[in-house]
């Protein structure tokens, strides 16, 4: 079987299982298993597949039709201007979270020496994106997850970070080392009951320890705030990606642990998502 057959193929087996995307998926499995890049694919679509590709290529594409994220099947998500490694531990990348890297590049010039920390890390990807952006910053990643934490230092080295960038296994409320100019944090924001009403990719694959918010979305990003307005310096900035809906609620609560709101940023379709901050 060639190239062009394999992907005919599954892009209607794709299609019998509501996949929206079929031949975008199929070409980006098959890219995984034959280890060459899309454009590759597309220039060579009479090359013929050999036996273990071939097996390898509709076991991957047998597990698409159940729903699993196509960055779980092929272990990588492009982010910002990098591509980062990701499995089943780690929340996937959004381009929704590509805001907080462009706001913290508008407020802190290439010049600036800080040290920043990044709350609940998972991947890695925002940490290592300002890194990469910005040499003259140090970062540290915290997240409860030990399994995260493996994924977010093998990034670290993928992007050739290791020596910029501390990472640490512990609860955000146990957390007690060092003082920060900048805190950042995209923590989980949706409620526990809404959990089972997110897309099926979503809901049954990515970890609920990363979505979770608790009862009223709101757990997770009390605690942060809570913990940030310790450990950051004077006039430092906290940034936050929040849900569309609990802008009001979060402000609040910035309020009353002394920080001033400078500015609340929309996302892609206009919805609240980011609450930037100065502890005063």
């Amino acid at each position: 079987m060639n190239i062009q057959e394999a992907i005919n193929g599954a892009v209607n087996i794709l299609k019998e299982s509501n996949i929206k995307t079929p031949h975008l998926d199929s070409e980006l499995i098959l890219s995984k298993v034959i280890k060459q890049d899309r454009k590759y694919i597309l220039l060579n679509l009479r090359e013929h597949l050999n036996k273990k590709n071939l097996k390898d290529f509709k076991k991957l594409i047998f597990r698409r039709t159940k729903g699993e994220p196509i960055a779980y099947l092929t272990n990588y998500k492009e982010f910002w201007k990098n591509r980062f490694y990701v499995n089943k531990d780690v929340l996937i990348p959004r381009p929704d979270t590509e805001i907080l890297v462009e706001q913290i590049l508008k407020i802190y010039d290439k010049t600036r020496k800080i040290k920043f920390l990044d709350i609940g890390t998972g991947s890695g990807c925002l940490l290592l994106s300002i890194l990469k952006e910005r040499v003259n910053f140090s970062g540290t990643g915290v997240d409860i997850s030990k399994k995260a934490l493996k994924v977010a230092s093998f990034n670290a080295k993928l992007q050739h970070l290791v020596n910029r960038v501390k990472f640490y296994n512990s609860d955000i409320d146990k957390f007690f080392l060092g003082k920060y100019d900048l805190i950042l944090s995209n923590p989980p924001y949706i409620k526990k009951l809404d959990l089972k009403y997110l897309v099926r990719d979503v809901a049954l694959y990515e970890p609920s320890l990363s979505l979770n918010g608790g009862k009223d979305g709101l757990s997770e990003i009390t605690k942060v705030i809570n913990k940030a307005s310790n450990l950051i310096k004077k006039n430092g900035k906290l940034i936050l990606e929040i849900g569309c809906f609990q802008r009001n609620e979060v402000v609040k609560k910035l309020k009353n642990k002394s920080f001033y709101i400078n500015k609340i940023v929309k996302d892609y379709g206009k919805n609240d998502r980011c609450i930037i901050s100065t502890k005063i």
